[in-house]
């Protein structure tokens, strides 16, 4: 079985997932252009933002070097992880404006190779990439066949970030898009020597496993979405408890528990493009893609829905505390996260904004935001204002005490986006309130049948 691998891109995903290679016994060969990253792996450290990625680092050391050469990195392995970004555009589709040069310099050392070799495609790209653009970049700089000379695959990955460790090493499933059964035998080799779990294996053609990645996220997302659609319709009727309704909805095996959670809107560096993807490759062959389009107007809706709930209950000019930029905890992306879009939302409409996150690259993110201002502590966050929202999950917030959100003098109203402060339901001196929860009353809903 192939032991020898490299890995074009030390990003988000490439980085752990060469640690996670060379923890595993692989001999690693890391390549990126940013030298500030090649060095931190060679020194040990994390070059991005992932919890137990340090650990692995070392843990792997002695099968993990990096370098800036890609061309040598392919030589001396024996297949090839391509995991480069792939931005979107303006249409909705992806660029391959870095994956194109990456497999250039791939085949350009191919060339000079006399052994069988395999390159995988791990970056998302729009159905048709593979076998098309890729492949001949591949083959023209090559000069040789794939199929034949080389393999070709197409596997991403399904993971998040602040979970990509644990995420790669026990996947509810491998999705393999293969140019033949060699290259699709022999990458699945691969991932079963890595994962430590026993994954199904879903192999097929590069068309199919290229929709197939747009159509797992954007479900995703209309399931995310529709949790988000009971919230707000909770929100409106007394006594309804979005909670109460979903977990119900989760035990019909037809549905499941996953994402079903009924907060705020969607964010990050995959959910929200992969739906926009999906629905620009429908409207490029002429299917429809009416679904994946109303998802994305739902979700972006709910930035206006919530920051009027907040602002309804704002007076005076005290700034509105937000707690947490960051689209999920234990990361430090906050691209098109929903604590971000909310400052900005309120400041563009006048409402000054004070905003925090653990993240230490948040702070850069949000200075030059119209009215946001940014505390240096959770504590000073919510001490600027009678009304402190938590738009992101961290663990920091709900280990505060609750001393630390009492206002003196005054009550402080506290909205929970995500029902993650309970112990703050009934506490003398403030307003608890949790989204997707309807306002408690004693008066019995008339129903029409009730009327009769």
């Amino acid at each position: 079985m192939l032991k020898s691998i490299s890995i074009i891109g030390l990003g988000k995903l490439g980085s752990p997932m060469a640690a996670c290679f060379a923890a595993r016994g692989f001999h690693v060969h890391a390549v990126d252009l940013d030298a500030a990253k090649v060095d931190a792996i060679n020194k040990g450290l994390a070059p991005v933002h992932e919890p137990g990625l340090a650990e692995l680092i070392r843990e792997g050391a002695a099968n993990l070097k990096a370098s800036r050469d890609c061309e040598a990195a392919v030589r001396e392995s024996d297949a090839t992880f391509i995991i480069v970004a792939t931005p979107s555009e303006s249409n909705g589709g992806f660029s391959l404006k870095y994956a194109l040069p990456t497999c250039e310099s791939i085949g350009k050392a191919l060339r000079h190779k006399s052994t069988y070799h395999l390159v995988v495609m791990t970056s998302t790209v729009m159905p048709g990439s593979t076998a098309g653009e890729i492949r001949s970049a591949l083959e023209r700089a090559s000069g040789k066949r794939c199929g034949i000379d080389f393999g070709l695959c197409y596997s991403p990955e399904f993971i998040a970030l602040g979970t990509v460790i644990r995420d790669f090493y026990y996947p509810d499933f491998l999705l393999i898009g293969e140019c033949d059964s060699r290259a699709g035998e022999t990458l699945a080799g691969i991932y079963k020597d890595v994962c430590k779990n026993s994954p199904g294996v879903a192999r097929m053609n590069f068309i199919n496993a290229e929709i197939t990645k747009l159509a797992v996220n954007t479900y995703i997302t209309t399931k995310i979405s529709y949790a988000n659609m009971l919230a707000r319709l909770c929100e409106k009727l007394p006594d309804a408890d979005v909670n109460v309704v979903t977990d119900a909805l989760g035990l019909d095996t037809r549905i499941g528990a996953k994402y079903l959670k009924g907060a705020v809107s969607y964010g990050g560096p995959c959910f929200p493009r992969d739906n926009r993807a999906l629905a620009a490759l429908a409207a490029s062959v002429g299917a429809s893609s009416g679904l994946a389009e109303a998802t994305d107007r739902f979700n972006r809706a709910q930035i206006k829905s919530v920051a009027e709930i907040v602002k309804s209950h704002h007076s005076g000019g005290d700034p509105i505390a937000i707690l947490g930029l960051t689209y999920k905890p234990n990361t430090d992306v906050v691209e098109e996260a929903f604590g971000l879009l909310l400052a900005q939302e309120l400041g563009n409409s006048g409402v000054p904004v004070m905003v925090y996150d653990p993240s230490a690259n948040s702070e850069k993110v949000v200075t030059s935001g119209k009215n946001i201002a940014f505390a240096k502590s959770a504590e000073d966050c919510i001490a600027a204002s009678n009304i402190a929202v938590l738009a992101t999950p961290w663990p920091e917030f709900r280990d505060l005490a609750k001393e630390k959100w009492l206002h003196p003098g005054a009550n402080r109203t506290v909205i929970d986006c995500w029902r993650y402060l309970p112990h703050l339901q009934n506490v003398d001196g403030i307003h608890y309130v949790r989204l997707g929860f309807g306002a408690q009353t004693t008066k019995p809903i008339v129903t029409a049948s009730s009327a009769d």
